[in-house]
């Protein structure tokens, strides 16, 4: 029987580097990945980290518009119970908040 895990991380790069850790290192296939913000508005997380914050020189001015609404939100459809330990193993790496449904 399947399980659906759920990440809930503060940065949209905490999410990113998971899903690629899920991908590249796991075998999980992207098409059982889910990525959404964790409410009703788009949200890039609850605080800038890797590309929404400042970028070094000659970039050009700073922005300050990134959408801080809420943290985002990594769901992940499995079968494998081998699967789904690693699963959890690269949620906990990244510091995420784990539900299963």
């Amino acid at each position: 029987m399947g399980t659906t895990l759920t990440g809930t991380f503060e940065t949209r790069r905490e999410a990113e580097m998971t899903v690629e850790r899920l991908v590249q290192e796991h075998g999980v296939e992207r098409t059982d990945i889910f990525i959404a913000a964790d409410g009703n508005e788009n949200s890039a997380g609850e605080e800038q980290a890797g590309s929404d914050g400042d970028a070094g020189a000659p970039s050009p001015e700073p922005r300050g518009d990134a959408p801080l609404h809420g943290p985002i939100s990594v769901s992940v459809d499995i079968e494998d119970g081998a699967k789904a330990a690693k699963v959890r193993d690269a949620f906990a790496e990244f510091q995420a908040d784990v539900s299963e449904a």
